[in-house]
């Protein structure tokens, strides 16, 4: 509920700051550019009328500014762009103009606010991050391989591709043309850094998973099938705050419910909305295949029990149990599979965040 007397809309570039205030005693307007310095910007917040709330666009500038106003004591409200109300016939944008519009909709309370992570949760969102983009470029950099190999006619029957067996007999291909071996041995070079990154980087994931903040909540979670250490990290710094959420909601939040576009008596449902973080959708419908063969707990999943509480474990096995149930259903019912997939990583989702909750 906005309380403050003074409304401050920020409109954040790289380079620039432009700032507009309202004082909704008085109705005066204040406006400025400024220089984008934490310190600039919070001198000049504090000679507005006081109390003051601030509101500004997440983007690719970061939480820096939101996290100097709470320490200065200012409410500070980081808004989502995709939610903002925006009126449907304006057709000039300005800085300005939308500095002025986030400083209307914060007094109204009409801005949906982003959570604000905290450093050390940055700072693991960026390494897993970092490990995604690694994932990546070595998908890109296998397919550059693989398509130049089929185009001049070389096709490997040894086994599992990208095994060691594979790899020497990559390093074993040559070619004659000057243009194509040095494409061909660039890609190669691609692809065993991307390797070697990949494996630092799970080094790091690894050391701080077994001693974080974040350890407990990883543990838990990894007492699933289909959620290593490696996505078991991942999900508790991309999703952060689980108290947010509850067992339905989280999976809207992570666009694993379908779209909706209903009206009088009509009501027609389409894709998953997709909304949300990308990167906990993906690993969560990769984690979501593991329960489709048969339940059984191996070494591995029992391995990972034992550094988890036991009420995890009761929990964990009731879930699994649960989703390969799921899966036979589906089956049995003709449900395409990647369709049934989703249901389940949708259904796992929420299983994530009951164990995530306990405690």
């Amino acid at each position: 509920m906005f309380i403050e007397r003074t409304s401050v809309g920020l409109d954040v570039h790289a380079r620039s700051v432009v700032a507009t205030a309202i004082d909704t005693t008085t109705g005066e307007l204040f406006k400025e550019r400024l220089v984008p310095a934490n310190e600039i910007v919070l001198d000049w917040v504090a000679r507005l009328p006081g109390p003051v709330a601030v509101a500004y666009e997440a983007g690719p500038t970061g939480f820096g500014l939101a996290r100097a106003m709470a320490a200065a004591g200012i409410r500070c409200e980081v808004a989502a762009p995709s939610k903002l109300a925006r009126p449907a016939g304006e057709r000039v944008k300005t800085d300005a103009r939308d500095a002025l519009q986030l400083a209307k909709l914060l007094r109204n309370d009409d801005i949906t606010s982003v959570r604000v992570p905290s450093i050390t949760q940055e700072a693991a969102r960026d390494l897993v991050r970092s490990r995604e983009d690694v994932r990546g470029d070595l998908m890109r950099a296998r397919h550059r391989v693989s398509k130049l190999l089929l185009r001049h006619g070389h096709v490997y029957y040894g086994g599992k591709a990208w095994s060691k067996q594979h790899h020497a007999w990559l390093h074993r291909i040559r070619f004659d043309e000057l243009g194509t071996r040095c494409a061909y041995e660039a890609d190669l070079e691609a692809i065993e850094f991307a390797v070697a990154r990949r494996a630092r980087l799970d080094e790091l994931i690894n050391q701080l998973a077994a001693d974080s903040e974040f350890t407990d909540v990883t543990r838990r979670l990894c007492c699933l099938r289909g959620i290593s250490t490696l996505t078991g990290f991942a999900l508790a710094v991309e999703i952060g705050d689980w108290q947010r959420f509850n067992g339905s909601s989280i999976g809207a939040y992570l666009g694993l419910v379908p779209s909706e576009h209903s009206s009088g008596q009509s009501r027609r449902q389409g894709s998953i909305t997709k909304t949300g973080n990308s990167h906990a959708r993906r690993l969560l419908i990769e984690a979501a295949w593991h329960h489709k063969p048969r339940y059984t707990v191996g070494p591995v999943l029992r391995a990972r029990w034992e550094q988890a509480p036991e009420a995890a474990r009761v929990r964990a096995h009731e879930g699994n149990t649960r989703l390969n149930q799921r899966w036979a259903g589906y089956i049995r019912r003709h449900k395409k599979h990647t369709v049934a997939n989703t249901a389940i990583a949708r259904e796992l989702a929420g299983w994530c965040w009951s164990l995530a909750m306990l405690e």
